[in-house]
């Protein structure tokens, strides 16, 4: 049974900062840490003591976790970026909310002590013989060690303590990735057998200069050491123990979001019976009104829950191929029990939700397609944009003229002439995007706008068939992005204030477009009066595209099962990196790095001199076997990844490539693991050094083909749009769901057992044993009865399938973890 872990956090805003700058202010941006490894950085909020950032992320990490820190810093122009504190959140203490962690947390000071990591592989044993007593220590290697010198690594050495004996092992000078391979035995007193001790082995950072810097520890009880065979593994390093003092919120605060999610998924054959009624629900002919598994399990979803079970049951479908049954399934329920056109879709329904999902899923890179040079241009302009006459400030205005200052008449005509090229230029790169929208969002919109049709179908409401595309298409999709694009990967960087007012006043009209221009005049707004001609010049155009836009035949769309949500000739990432130069003889670090133009699809990882280069080189998806990062002594150099493949007579080959930032680094990491993650010769190890001048720069071992002294992190990816399926996990989390609402469908569904009821009003469901031998009986009471039943005994069967397992894991040892 395999283990999926999750964890989602979004990182709200900041107060009561401390100001770092000799301006009296700050330019903050935070660091997100996972086990001490840097996984997400935020934007820079520039002279701001309370920022708002809003950026959320996803992290699947299948081999789970101990600890999450965020790290609030202060950007510096020149010099190192300063530090002003830190939140740091164990596993254990946001795995105890079951709906996770929503409040303001106080910063507090970074320890250096406590900032440590790394594992180090040790054997213990007590030697007892007739002339003495010893303990035998046996310290292998360690991995990943914290760098504590201004190179990027450590002189690392060990110290193992008993009472008051110790002894040292020598000091490897420059790794965080050391071999000793050293024995160390500590004479012991016959009465000191008895104690209950504890075994302390520490790892320093040796200093010629100063005080030698801690590296972490670990504590075994003596007791443990009584036993046989000699304790021997791979043991994680603890921080000195010292309490971190909430500074009393002199340091400011931090408001952030954390849930984490852990599952158990259980073999494929087991989801099968609650995959064949989540199927049955959209393709059986029964009418949309009768009861099915879909329509129960929005009774038990929850509003908090509504978003992430959308997206659960698109990649389902998705997987199984009838994406757009499934819409049209839940779109036709929606439409039929609206009577008010001007309410349809306007809640946040599953129906809504599910198609506010399904568009993030597959239409993501057409969006960037359509909309990132419009964007690029605005953010690159920085024009001051300003319609409100309260907010108009002359004094942010540029203007180099000999008549004198800028009157606001100037500052608003000025303001309309670039809103309108602006809203011209997205408006015209939408509408003419018909052959660029995947295929398969054209089919669900026709869908769509023929029930509404059915439904609507009298003269007066002759618009909302449009109304209803254009609400998810513009409102809900190009609308959102144009307002926040750093949250739909548009840019890196959030919008300064004036380009955030600008993106403001954009996402305002494409709204007001979106809704065909039908409520211009009627809102508080008279100010952006100026732009409704255009708004309304541009109705005419918007249907037509909408008309264009469902003209496509059904059959185009190919509804067969996949592993992705893009197609394999779809660029899943693209852009300019920098690649080493691995031929010819050694160069300098920084002259050894070439810039490329990089194409990732599901199939292949091609580089070019530029984008338009017509000779590419190209690496097979098939051929890779591990993508990791790399230390930064190893080149000097930050944010850089290698990509290892194998080839055909099984020699390893690698490419160093660097990204611009960490958050580039982290996305080209995920995107590359994502579409690899089923390849079957994934390396478990690796070298996140170099091999130069005839050793790893990792680890100092001399031989190039040496076991790799790092454990990968293949599964390790940020959560987005391009998740591959995984069926397994996805109806997981669908049974979860319905688990918590199992007693609400009983109650309405299904008859329990009771002296108030005759027997001839139940109708008795055997659903067959389970792997244990027990036997599921459920009795019914009321209407449409048998699809309950059988989801209830598909509920029970799953959850004694998990309570089976867990149990076999416990007979047989897998789940009991020794944490010394």
């Amino acid at each position: 049974m395999a283990k999926n872990t999750s964890l989602y956090f979004r990182i709200v805003e900041g107060r009561n900062l401390p100001a770092k700058d000799v301006s009296g202010t700050s330019d903050p941006y935070c660091i997100v840490k996972v086990d001490n490894e840097v996984v997400a950085r935020t934007a820079t909020v520039w002279k701001n003591l309370s920022p708002f950032w809003g950026e959320e992320y996803t992290l699947h990490l299948p081999m789970g976790f101990h600890s999450l820190s965020f790290h609030v810093m202060d950007e510096d122009t020149i010099g190192y970026d300063d530090v002003i504190g830190k939140i740091t959140l164990s596993k254990e203490a946001i795995g105890s909310q079951a709906k996770g962690l929503d409040c303001w947390l106080n910063l507090t000071r970074v320890d250096p002590d406590e900032e440590v990591q790394g594992e180090i592989h040790l054997s213990l044993e007590l030697l007892k013989v007739p002339e003495k007593i010893s303990l035998r220590c046996q310290v292998i290697e360690a991995r990943d060690l914290a760098p504590r010198d201004i190179s990027g690594t450590s002189d690392p050495f060990t110290r193992v303590i008993f009472n008051n004996h110790s002894a040292e092992t020598s000091i490897i000078k420059k790794t965080r990735f050391p071999h000793w391979a050293e024995t160390l035995e500590l004479e012991l007193d016959p009465e000191e057998l008895s104690e209950e001790g504890t075994v302390t082995v520490e790892v320093w950072d040796w200093d010629m200069v100063g005080k030698n810097d801690f590296l972490g520890k670990v504590e075994i009880p003596f007791a443990c050491l009584h036993k046989t065979p000699p304790l021997e593994g791979w043991f994680r390093l603890l921080p000195l123990g010292n309490n971190e003092v909430d500074a009393g919120g002199k340091l400011g605060a931090l408001r952030l979001k954390v849930r984490l999610v852990e599952d158990r998924i259980l073999p494929s054959v087991y989801y099968q019976p609650l995959i064949h009624l989540l199927v049955e629900s959209v393709i059986s002919p029964t009418e949309v009104e009768d009861s099915s598994a879909l329509t129960m399990l929005e009774e038990v979803n929850t509003v908090e829950s509504r978003q992430d079970v959308a997206m659960t049951l698109v990649k389902i479908y998705l997987g199984q191929g009838l994406v757009v049954p499934f819409l049209d399934y839940l779109n036709t329920r929606e439409v039929n029990h609206t009577t008010d056109p001007n309410t349809l879709f306007r809640s946040n329904s599953l129906s809504s939700k599910a198609m506010e999902q399904f568009m993030k899923a597959v239409g993501m890179l057409y969006l960037h397609e359509v909309l990132k040079p419009v964007i690029n241009r605005i953010f690159d302009e920085k024009k001051y944009i300003e319609l409100d006459p309260c907010k108009i400030d002359l004094n942010r205005t540029r203007r180099i003229s000999f008549k004198g200052a800028v009157s606001e008449a100037e500052v608003r005509d000025s303001s309309v002439e670039m809103l309108q090229s602006y809203l011209t230029s997205i408006i015209e790169s939408i509408v003419g995007s018909v052959d660029q929208c995947p295929p398969v969002m054209r089919v669900a919109f026709k869908q769509l706008h023929k029930r509404v049709e059915e439904q609507f179908s009298e003269p007066e409401n002759e618009d909302v068939k449009y109304l209803a595309i254009s609400g998810f298409f513009f409102l809900r999709f190009f609308a959102p992005a144009i307002l926040t694009p750093k949250l739909f990967q548009l840019r890196d960087q959030h919008a300064d204030t004036r380009t955030s007012r600008t993106l403001l006043l954009l996402a305002k009209a494409l709204q007001s477009v979106g809704n065909l221009g039908l409520q211009l005049g009627h809102g508080k707004e008279q100010w952006m009066a100026p732009l409704h001609p255009i708004i309304l010049r541009s109705v005419a155009s918007v249907k037509d595209f909408l008309d264009k836009l469902i003209d496509i035949d059904h059959d185009t769309v190919s509804e067969v099962p996949q592993r992705a949500v893009f197609m394999p000739s779809v660029t899943v990432k693209e852009g300019y990196l920098h690649k080493h130069k691995a031929e010819g003889p050694q160069l300098l670090s920084r002259f050894a790095f070439k810039k490329r133009y990089f194409w990732l699809t599901s199939e292949t990882l091609s580089y070019a001199k530029t984008s338009d280069w017509q000779v590419r080189s190209s690496i097979p998806i098939q051929c890779v076997c591990a993508v990791e990062r790399v230390d930064e002594n190893a080149f000097q150099q930050q944010n850089v990844m290698q990509v290892i493949t194998q080839d055909n007579d099984g020699q390893l080959h690698t490419m160093y490539i660097q990204c611009k930032n960490v958050n580039e680094l982290n996305q080209w990491l995920s995107a590359i693991r994502k579409v690899s993650i089923y390849n079957e010769r994934m390396l478990p190890s690796f070298h996140p050094g170099a091999h130069r001048s005839g050793k790893w720069t990792c680890c100092l071992q001399a031989g190039r083909a040496v076991t790799g002294c790092s454990r990968t992190h293949s599964a390790v990816t940020l959560g987005d749009w391009s998740d591959p399926l995984d069926p397994d996990v996805e109806t997981q989390t669908i049974y979860k769901q319905l688990l918590q609402g199992r007693d609400k469908l009983r109650k309405k569904y299904v008859e329990m057992p009771d002296g108030d009821q005759t027997s001839s009003n139940k109708e008795k469901i055997h659903c067959g044993a389970h792997p244990d031998g027990a036997e599921c009986n459920v009795q019914l009471s009321k209407p449409g009865p048998s699809v309950a039943a059988r989801l209830l005994a598909v509920i029970e069967d799953l959850e004694q399938a998990h309570a089976t397992f867990q149990r076999r894991e416990i007979e047989e040892g897998t789940s009991v973890i020794l944490n010394l």
